[in-house]
């Protein structure tokens, strides 16, 4: 339910992009437009680019893989935390990067922040299954070195894969009967990490 539900939003915010002049530029994220408007941390995730439809059709297709299998092994309520977070990860690495490569004013859009958390989050759980992760680690380097091919924001990928495997681990690795209590902690203290890092970027900037 959550995997299609995701789906279906990023697939009417596509066609809400073709429709509705400046749809991608009101909700499209950058680390400047951030500051003023944070919800685009998040947003930005259900935009992907007009100009390549192969853009929301390969993270689409990601999610719709590795989306029933997470769902169903964490639960939804875990799933929807994950991904959220890991879409936001993706942002945040945005900015905590702009000091190394630049570009305050940069926009990005698209879901691969929060499919690579989903790619870092199954392979810590099929590790931690003991089932063979071989497949999957192919297929996050595959996407890595695709990340840097020229219009590709390498950094939410990096960001997002990040959030994806510490939050798996967090879920695979819990005892059975501190379970509930972790999925409540978890995603609190990878938030308040987040928060926490990008208000230093900003306030180092003077940004707040």
């Amino acid at each position: 339910m959550v995997t299609l539900t995701i789906i279906a939003l990023c697939v009417a915010s596509y066609a809400l992009q073709w429709a509705v002049p400046g749809w991608t530029t009101r909700w499209a994220f950058s680390p400047a437009a951030g500051v003023v408007e944070p919800w685009r941390f998040l947003t930005a995730a259900f935009l992907h680019s007009t100009g390549l439809l192969l853009h929301i059709a390969f993270n689409m297709l990601a999610l719709w893989m590795l989306g029933p299998y997470l769902e169903q092994t964490l639960g939804r309520l875990r799933f929807a935390t994950l991904y959220v977070l890991s879409a936001i990860g993706g942002s945040v690495a945005a900015v905590l990067l702009v000091p190394v490569v630049g570009g305050w004013s940069t926009g990005a859009v698209g879901a691969s922040g929060a499919v690579f958390g989903l790619f870092g989050a199954v392979l810590v759980v099929l590790r931690r299954l003991g089932r063979d992760a071989r497949g999957i680690v192919g297929i996050i380097l595959v996407n890595v070195a695709l990340s840097f091919l020229p219009g590709i924001a390498w950094q939410a990928h990096l960001g997002g894969l990040v959030v994806g495997a510490a939050l798996g681990a967090a879920y695979a690795y819990v005892p059975r009967e501190r379970r509930r209590l972790v999925a409540v902690l978890a995603p609190a203290l990878v938030g308040v990490a987040l928060v926490g890092a990008t208000l230093a970027v900003y306030g180092r900037y003077g940004f707040v």
